[in-house]
């Protein structure tokens, strides 16, 4: 229900995310970002610091303490209930609320990709 490449840190498959969110913390980027990020890019800060998007600290179920740099989080979408991608924060969140710009999240697993599609019966 995890996977690791090569020397990265292990990170939680979907499908164990949507059946325990609570268990890892999850940021939420806006609607504009959604079609970027179930194609697997790499998600840019003005995504989540957007009305649309959710930072620690800001309620709504966001965490309250800003989150490191290498942190594993759930992206969630504007409007959805449930996470489309799993990735790495590659700038603490305390950083984008300040710059507002840079590569907020390097996304590994998302909705529809070859890992989410993998049978696992």
């Amino acid at each position: 229900m995890f996977y690791q490449h090569m020397d990265d840190v292990p990170l939680p498959h979907l499908r164990l995310a949507h059946q325990y969110p609570s268990c890892f913390q999850t940021l939420r980027v806006d609607r504009g970002a959604v079609r970027f990020v179930l194609g697997g890019a790499t998600l840019m800060v003005p995504g989540l610091t957007s009305a649309g998007g959710r930072l620690p600290g800001g309620g709504d179920g966001a965490p309250e303490q800003d989150l490191d740099e290498g942190a594993v989080v759930l992206v969630g979408a504007e409007g959805k209930e449930t996470a489309c991608a799993v990735g790495v924060l590659k700038m603490a969140t305390r950083k984008m609320k300040e710059d507002k710009k840079g590569v907020a999240i390097e996304g590994a697993h998302y909705l529809g990709d070859g890992l989410w599609r993998l049978a696992l019966d």
